[in-house]
């Protein structure tokens, strides 16, 4: 990694300057300048988000956008409505006024002195949902876009649903985040009505995961801010990054196959982070120079040939044995001039050709009935980079599943896109249908290379459900996640399912599980003819502007990042994660800052209706005479009929109880 302090342009910073909407409120904004842009204006480049650009963002912010403005452009970091040092409140997450106040701040910062008029939108997650989301909207001033793991359709590929079943894995935990995000107070260092603005957040704060339980199948409300509705209303050049290891890369397949826009993507083996970010798995990149390059020629109209670069730059992972965290891994990069590309065609693999240890009935059917704890083996939903965050070794998902081997590959098997599932089944009542697909070693270690599931109600459409006819079969097909990996010689590829995966997956009631006929089901794998790339990709090394200064605690303790735990007698699973967000660190300003959250998930092998899920943040603000405290819990269970919730919020300012507030909820179950 380079660290950069001396650039072609002198930097100035301006703190918290304010941004006024259509409504009077007033968006707080860090920019960075180059000193003279007021007498030569340049571009805008802006990053829009709820994370408190003051504290939480800050060290992430300093390494990017001082960078960007000794590059020549105007980079401002804007906490939302509600958030951070901002004004107004923030109910919901991709609400439309959150996208119109983005479109009121980008025609202001166009009309200031020192822009030339012309901006771009960049962003990782929420930051490059919302680049997409305002892109559809046209602001005139917004000409290009980059957007890091971020997600076209909010309900296919977010935190919320998973092939029409329910993500119990982080619906709860990002539903309990962004509770304790929204009642964190302004900084009264910052902001003169902090203690107003922050009583009027803790007054309005609803949990979320309430409003995402009421809204199980693909409604209006999921549509709203899924591009994918469409995809001709994004007119800005359009740069979609994302990650092997991160859940929202079919994202960048979508774009490059629907978009009438420019558009290019750029997958490497990376978790949720930027490729520059040095946490694993590598290797990283000069991902701030790629950027640079395309903001230069569509922001500055530059004749770098960035608009000649290959459609899609992809890594392809080579086989290794099954690691709960790795530096980097083995593998290659590809170019493809175009997406659908040429070189990747459909390979077809009858689950009846292949191999398997499970006996057919006379008519061909084999039974998957899956115990309900198949899914403790599967990684964080979101891999940040932290120590336990991969899946480890599947063999006991896979003993727990039915599985079906090829013979060992002769030569290489590359693939590279979407693998997808074909199948015919029969079930007694609704079911999860999850598939694995998995590299087998010669020593039998089975590495997860990626994964997808269909409810069986959602077969014919995620917007409503079709019954399940007892008896009837029905043909089925889904995705499994978007990938590029080299299966090596020796290995095996290993199709598995099951009908639960737990705690990824919410189960479903029923517990028959499903007839699988398969002489008419395959899985269908985008093999690629490994032919050598049309261009070498090549990238820089890692760079960013020096750090911010943030003094990280190493605590005595380490976080308990992942846990899993049998009690044999009470015949229960459990999971406890610890994400390791940061801890307690202390910014150069003096505020001490120190959170802690934890996951646990229960379930009994032989009973859906026994899973729990609970999380819990704790946050402490300290500064010399003022000293917050922030304590969040969610609890969410289910019967046969309905999902029940529990939240409390409790807050204290120097010691004494701010709000404290609780909620309980049951909601009706449709078909998750």
């Amino acid at each position: 990694m380079i660290l950069r302090s001396e650039y072609e342009h002198e930097v100035v910073f301006r703190r918290n300057v304010e941004i006024p909407m259509r409504d009077g409120t007033l968006l707080s904004a860090n920019i960075w300048l180059p000193a003279d842009a007021e007498q030569n204006p340049v571009p805008a480049l802006v990053e829009y988000l709820p994370y408190r650009k003051g504290d939480w963002t800050s060290n992430r912010d300093w390494q990017r956008h001082p960078w960007y403005a000794g590059h020549g452009y105007a980079s401002l970091r804007i906490d939302m409505r509600g958030s951070g040092d901002s004004e107004g409140v923030m109910l919901d997450e991709y609400a439309p006024i959150e996208q119109q106040d983005a479109v009121d701040a980008i025609n202001w910062i166009a009309a200031q002195p020192w822009c030339s008029g012309s901006a771009g939108m960049f962003g990782i997650s929420w930051g490059g949902f919302n680049a997409l989301q305002v892109a559809a909207l046209r602001p005139k001033p917004l000409k290009a876009i980059v957007t890091v793991c971020s997600t076209d359709d909010r309900y296919a590929d977010d935190v919320h649903y998973f092939g029409g079943g329910l993500l119990s894995v982080d619906m709860v935990s990002w539903a309990t985040t962004m509770l304790a995000f929204t009642a964190r107070p302004p900084d009264p260092t910052r902001v003169r009505n902090w203690r107003e603005l922050w009583q009027e957040r803790l007054e309005a704060i609803d949990p979320l995961l309430d409003t995402w339980l009421s809204h199980q199948e693909r409604d209006d409300y999921w549509r709203h801010g899924s591009v994918c509705e469409d995809y001709t209303q994004i007119e800005a050049a359009v740069l979609a990054v994302g990650g092997w290891s991160d859940p929202y890369r079919n994202t960048v397949f979508r774009l490059l196959e629907n978009l009438d826009a420019p558009v290019q993507g750029l997958v490497g083996p990376w978790p949720h982070q930027y490729p520059d970010i040095d946490k694993g798995p590598g290797p990283n990149v000069g991902f701030l120079q790629e950027t640079l390059a395309w903001w230069d020629h569509w922001l500055k109209g530059v004749d770098n040939g960035v608009e000649q670069r290959p459609a899609l730059r992809a890594f392809l992972i080579d086989s290794h044995a099954p690691q709960a965290w790795s530096p980097t891994y083995e593998g290659r990069w590809v170019a493809e001039e175009s997406y659908p590309t040429p070189s990747v065609a459909d390979a077809e693999l009858v689950l009846a050709d292949l191999v398997s240890a499970e006996p057919r009935a006379a008519d061909g059917l084999v039974w998957v009935r899956s115990p309900q704890h198949i899914g403790m083996d599967s990684g964080r939903y979101f891999p940040f980079g932290n120590k336990a965050d991969l899946p480890t070794d599947q063999r006991e998902e896979d003993g727990r599943s039915v599985t079906f081997d090829t013979a060992p590959l002769a030569e290489p098997y590359e693939i590279l896109g979407w693998p997808r599932v074909v199948a015919r089944v029969t079930a007694q009542e609704n079911q999860l249908v999850f598939v694995r697909l998995c590299d087998v070693a010669p020593d039998g270690t089975s590495t997860l290379v990626t994964r997808g599931c269909l409810n069986l109600a959602k077969r014919e459409s995620m917007a409503e459900n079709t019954a399940v006819v007892p008896g009837e079969s029905m043909d089925i097909e889904f995705g499994l996640t978007t990938i590029g990996w080299t299966f090596q010689p020796g290995h095996r590829i290993r199709v598995a399912f099951s009908t639960s995966y737990f705690p990824w997956m919410w189960p479903l009631p029923g517990t028959n599980g499903i007839r699988l006929e398969v002489a008419h089901s395959s899985i269908i794998l985008p093999k690629r003819d490994g032919s050598p790339s049309s261009v070498e990709v090549v990238f820089g090394e890692a760079e960013q502007n020096q750090p911010l200064g943030v003094v990280f605690d190493q605590p005595d303790v380490p976080p308990l990042e992942r846990l899993v735990e049998f009690d044999p007698a009470a015949g229960v699973w459990r999971l406890t994660s610890e994400p390791n967000y940061g801890g307690r660190r202390e910014y150069p300003d003096g505020l001490v800052y120190d959170e802690r959250a934890q996951e646990v998930y229960e379930i009994a092998a032989d009973d859906p209706l026994s899973a729990s899920a609970r999380s819990h943040w704790t946050i402490n603000m300290d500064r010399e005479g003022w000293k917050v405290a922030i304590e969040v819990t969610a609890e969410m269970s289910a019967t046969e009929r309905s999902f029940l919730t529990k939240h409390t919020l409790i807050a204290w300012l120097n010691e004494e109880v701010v709000v404290d507030r609780s909620w309980n909820a049951e909601i009706p179950r449709s078909s998750v």
